[in-house]
């Protein structure tokens, strides 16, 4: 099983009502990279190699084969400071903390929402949103909020129990609203993309989807879509959060290390993130066109 419509790793903690999303990874610091190995991962439960838990089956965050954004920024890291890398794979599902960081199997978690429990987050490497997504050429192409007059009878996509649909209860849109499975064995199904291909088949009019899933799938498609995101929705849920690296409870060191590591490599994060389709966003919900 695996939670689909989270940042989920985008949201998975949260249970996408404010909590946590998770996703995985491994990092160490550059400010660290002219001290031995041993002082470079003082926290680490393994010293020699960078030690990643990460869903098998979870693009465009994380796969077997390594294809998913979260794949290549553990690629950078290790790359950075010439280590192995290696994977523990687990679902993306109840029990995948105590499973991978809370037994120690691996030493970072990618993906966590800022604040999510259990984790110790470190500064976030990306802020993204929850988006509207359109056919370009239609109506609906450019809508920037679920207040929208235009979207009243129109027929929206949503993943079931997240914050989108929160919001489309309060405007009045969940009437004719198609919702999609949240949970699923992402082995054999993908809400995100069935979703996509009902956008462009017309089957509904738009679909709101969490922006890393949304943008990634989006730039699949064959017809070109508006992807918004929803930065001027008022009140609770929040759509907007800020993504984080999780690692376990009283490790400071090796936070220290990652945060370094985020601010020396921030830029390439940006460029990855930005050739998945992710829309990024800046501390004023401006969005990142091109990385620094």
């Amino acid at each position: 099983m695996a939670i689909v419509a989270q940042p989920a790793h985008s949201l998975r903690s949260a249970r996408m009502k404010g909590r946590a999303v998770a996703a995985f990874v491994t990092l160490v610091a550059l400010a660290a990279l002219s001290s031995s190995a041993s002082a470079q991962v003082a926290d680490l439960v393994d010293r020699s190699t960078l030690r990643v838990c990460a869903d098998p089956a979870n693009m465009p965050f994380t796969d077997e084969e390594g294809q998913g954004f979260e794949n290549k920024i553990a690629e950078l890291m290790a790359s950075k400071l010439g280590l192995a890398l290696d994977y523990t794979w687990f679902p993306q599902a109840t029990g995948f903390y105590r499973m991978t960081l809370g037994a120690k199997r691996c030493d970072v978690v990618m993906g966590y929402v800022a604040g999510g429990d259990p984790v110790l987050n470190t500064n976030a490497y990306y802020r993204s949103a929850w988006v509207l997504i359109a056919k370009k050429d239609g109506d609906l192409a450019g809508i920037d909020t679920l207040e929208d007059p235009r979207l009243k009878g129109r027929r929206i996509g949503v993943i079931a129990g997240t914050p989108p649909g929160d919001l489309l209860t309060r405007n009045g849109l969940m009437p004719m609203a198609r919702p999609y499975a949240l949970v699923v064995d992402r082995r054999f199904e993908s809400p995100a993309e069935a979703m996509i291909a009902d956008i462009d088949s017309g089957e509904i009019d738009a679909g709101i989807l969490w922006g890393p899933i949304g943008g990634y799938y989006a730039k699949k498609s064959e017809i070109p879509l508006s992807v918004v995101p929803l930065v001027k929705e008022k009140g609770d849920p929040a759509l907007v959060y800020r993504i984080t690296f999780g690692i376990r409870p009283g490790e400071l060191n090796w936070k220290h290390q990652l945060n370094a590591f985020i601010k020396e490599e921030q830029g390439a994060i940006n460029r990855i993130l930005l050739d998945y389709g992710v829309p990024l966003l800046d501390g004023q919900n401006r969005p990142i066109e091109a990385a620094p």
